[in-house]
């Protein structure tokens, strides 16, 4: 076989009855266009738009989804009298007819699969016109409404009569775009005799080796002998013998020794490589390479007293689920490339999170992600492509689903990390609690999708592969979000309640929760330009894409903190509430377990700069949010919680070394020296992967001044805080601190930090001095006399002094009392914004 990528040479135009004025001229002449890209980006590189992250330059843009795109292109077919040449699209976003030499070769509407189209008879052997035309999304999904019927959506494009994803027409976090394109890699690939399709890898550990399973589908052309196809894993082979024609073959392979694959915190990545090739009188005609990793997984649904749990057991061992949700990275996929995938899934990896849920509104992604998610350990969880609406199971739109299906778990089921296929995101939820019934009017809305179709598929194509019929899901048949069984999603707190009441909830697995926070700071200032920048200026507003998302933000927070006049005293509270709310969440519900079985916080990046759930911005940075949860996901935890009348230290090890050493239990001051008391509970011993919950003695647990103090629970380093009132009604004073800071090379610095006074979260945010610094540390509580470093990464060039200020030293304290006062320390000027 000889592969001809088809990515260079490409040109773009429009239909011009949609752009504006003044760029008709342009856009009728063409402009050069990348592939794989998105009209989008291509007007961008060619200047004609400007970028639809800043300001308001979004709402400018809304023709760009109105409007129809041609792509064209020239092709030469290779030499060597090939019996077949084929055109292989592994994406085409979205409304697309391809012509080669003006004669039309194909049609589709489905960005979530993979085309191949025989052009054996049409091209010349010589210099072909390739053409991709895309018509208008928007209108294909406006029109598509009108043939299916209206059906209930939060929002007002009719995404669910299009296969495109849901997001791309806007969302409560994200831009709309609309955008089309060749949005994957297409080749033209010419053979003869026989090729490999469709591949099904499955590897199985058996005792102390591994089994591995390959079934092949063959196509062939031209005559040919027999077909030799071989598997071949860490040096063993299996070799099999079809006749011609023959369409399919299973390969078993038995390895007498293998190392298993474990989640990061559990044990090694170990992955082999896997080769399957077919070979026709004597010469190789296709090759295909895997990467597996043997491991077994299921989710425990076993009824008990409490209800039915949703545990998830790798290797017959329990894993606690620290998840994150994932949306699509960029607002435009194709500018996320592997090392973009690796940075942001290091960042999770960096944070303690085991577990990446792929949500339903956005894409199946790059199988890069998939491979990075198996060498780190990032177990995954898919959703199938159904997100917050009620969908059509007519024709077309049902062979496209299943056809969309098939091809995507044919991709993703042999890797090592993917643990869950999940039908759809919050549908069940919307048929039964958000009055979807009445408009429906006996319309269909998916359910054979998620109980039938999609079922029978992973069954037959994945059945090593744990299947949910949606997330929030009730295994027992029971309502949906019913916290008692299976995944549930909270949401009531964001909306309607303060984040403490999340202490009321019993859930059995978060698949969904947060809160909102700006981005960082560098972040909001370069993508807004309002002068003056407030919190309801204009280009703030349209950064804030959720209902009522300010108004949500300031009710969330005064239950805590009084709302800050300044504007960098407003984005750090309200970057700080969102630390909280989450660490408060996580922190309870850890404390639940083996009741409550993990949680999946929303969400982990960010598609453009916004105020989000995120915990890092649509530019990469981490918010407080990210230390937030590298804290609560961290292997060994001591935590404080209120049970009735009672306070009760727990102690979580979710590690698979026994914890042993003195838990001490103080009662201290905030400001001030006042003797506090101190009681130590001597030779605690935590056992690997389990919690011990100790109550608090009354003489500790009860303030002589709630105002005025505090409680710590401690083993060694690790401690949790119980503050007995909210900080708004706290003496905590403003924050002393004497800071130092030193060079450790030309981009990099350590800034030391000791508390003059009691410091809680303090957070130094460097990209408030260097856009391009950032820092491993965050969120920290410091007693008085206490130290702690933070290392910074900067650019070359700055003065490390830029981290030692008080714009950027930022904690609780300034919220609360003053400003912080930052002293110099041993010979160092002082250092105070």
């Amino acid at each position: 076989m000889i592969t001809t990528d088809l990515h260079t040479g490409w040109r773009l135009s429009a239909a011009t009855d949609t752009a504006p004025e003044r760029l008709r001229s342009a856009l009728a002449e063409s402009i050069p266009a990348q592939v794989p890209g998105c009209v989008h980006t291509d007007l961008l590189a060619a200047g004609l738009i400007d970028d639809p992250y800043l300001d308001d330059n979004e709402a400018a843009q809304r023709w760009i989804g109105l409007t129809d795109w041609t792509y064209r292109t020239t092709l030469v077919r290779p030499a060597g009298g090939h019996a077949r040449h084929e055109l292989v699209f592994d994406g085409l976003d979205t409304v697309a007819t391809v012509r080669v030499n003006g004669r039309m070769v194909h049609e589709s509407a489905n960005q979530h699969r993979s085309y191949r189209i025989d052009v054996t008879d049409v091209l010349t052997g010589g210099e072909d016109e390739l053409e991709v035309a895309f018509a208008s999304p928007v209108r294909y999904a406006n029109a598509q409404s009108l043939v299916y019927g209206a059906r209930p959506r939060p929002y007002p494009l009719p995404y669910e009569a299009i296969r495109k994803s849901a997001c791309s027409f806007g969302w409560d976090w994200g831009i709309h775009t609309a955008t089309s394109g060749i949005w994957r890699p297409v080749r033209l690939e010419s053979w003869s005799g026989v090729r490999l399709g469709e591949l099904r890898l499955v590897a199985e550990p058996d005792g102390g080796g591994g089994r591995v399973r390959a079934e092949v589908q063959l196509a062939w052309a031209g005559r040919s002998g027999a077909a030799e196809i071989t598997l071949e894993v860490a040096g063993a082979r299996s070799q099999v013998v079809v006749p011609p024609n023959t369409n399919s073959a299973v390969l078993d392979l038995t390895l007498q020794e293998v190392q298993r694959w474990w989640p990061v915190g559990y044990g090694d990545q170990v992955l082999y490589d896997a080769q399957v090739s077919v070979s026709t009188d004597g010469r190789t005609r296709d090759v295909a390479r895997r990467r597996v990793g043997f491991r077994t997984v299921r989710w425990d649904t076993t009824p008990d007293v409490a209800g039915t749990p949703l545990a998830l057991h790798v290797n017959g061992r329990a894993v606690y689920v620290k998840g994150v949700n994932w949306i699509p990275d960029d607002a435009f996929p194709t500018r996320v490339d592997a090392p973009r995938y690796e940075r942001r899934l290091r960042q999770a990896v960096a944070a303690n999170v085991n577990l990446v849920r792929v949500w339903g509104g956005g894409i199946y992604e790059d199988d890069a992600f998939y491979e990075i998610c198996d060498e780190l350990g990032l177990l995954t969880w898919q959703d199938f492509l159904f997100a917050c609406a009620a969908y059509p199971e007519e024709e077309p739109l049902r062979g496209e689903v299943e056809a969309e299906a098939r091809d995507n778990i044919a991709r993703l089921a042999h890797h090592a990390s993917l643990v869950m296929l999940c039908g759809n995101n919050e549908n069940l939820l919307g048929v039964q609690d958000w009055g979807w019934q009445l408009g429906l009017d006996g319309k269909t809305w998916g359910a054979a999708y998620y109980h039938e179709l999609l079922p029978a598929l992973v069954a037959d194509l994945a059945p090593h592969v744990p299947y949910s019929p949606g997330s929030p899901f009730s295994p027992g048949g029971e309502h949906p979000n019913d916290e008692r069984h299976g995944s549930v999603h909270l949401w009531e707190q964001w909306n309607l309640k303060d984040w403490r009441t999340y202490a009321e909830h019993m859930p059995r697995l978060v698949a969904e929760f947060g809160w909102q926070g700006p981005p960082a700071w560098a972040t909001l200032r370069r993508s807004v330009s309002d002068d003056p920048l407030t919190p309801e200026s204009p280009g703030m507003i349209v950064h804030q894409k959720a209902d009522s998302g300010n108004a949500k933000l300031t009710d969330g927070l005064v239950r805590h903190l009084r709302v800050p006049q300044q504007m960098p005293d407003w984005h750090w509270a309200m970057q700080l509430n969102q630390a909280l709310a989450v660490r408060f969440a996580l922190d309870h519900f850890r404390a639940l377990a083996p009741h409550n079985s993990g949680a999946i916080v929303w969400q982990l990046n960010d598609c453009w700069p916004v105020t989000s759930w995120s915990a890092v911005d649509g530019e990469g940075r981490r918010k407080p949010l990210w230390y937030a949860l590298r804290a609560a996901f961290a292997p060994r935890v001591v935590t404080i919680h209120e049970r009735g009348q009672r306070l009760v230290a727990v102690v979580s090890n979710d590690t698979d070394e026994e914890w042993t050493g003195s838990l001490t239990l103080s009662r201290r001051p905030i400001v001030g020296e006042v003797p506090y008391e101190e009681q130590v509970i001597p030779r605690l011993r935590v056992p690997a992967r389990e919690s011990q919950h100790i109550e608090i003695p009354a003489v500790v647990a009860a303030p002589g001044s709630a105002a005025n103090e505090l409680l710590v629970a401690g083993i060694g380093q690790v401690r949790g805080y119980w503050w007995f009132t909210e900080p708004r009604e706290s003496e905590l004073p403003a924050a002393r601190l004497r800071v130092s800071t030193s060079r450790l090379a030309p981009d990099a610095a350590v800034v030391r930090v000791t508390a003059r006074s009691t410091v809680r979260t303090l957070t130094l945010l460097a990209d408030v001095a260097d856009p391009s610094a950032q820092t491993e540390q965050g969120m920290v509580t410091l007693l008085p006399g206490e130290q702690t470093e933070f290392t910074v990464q900067h650019a070359v060039g700055i003065d490390p002094a830029e981290f030692a200020t008080n714009r950027v030293l930022r904690s609780m304290n300034d919220l609360v009392a003053a400003p912080t006062v930052v002293e110099a320390d041993q010979d160092q000027e002082l250092i105070q914004a």
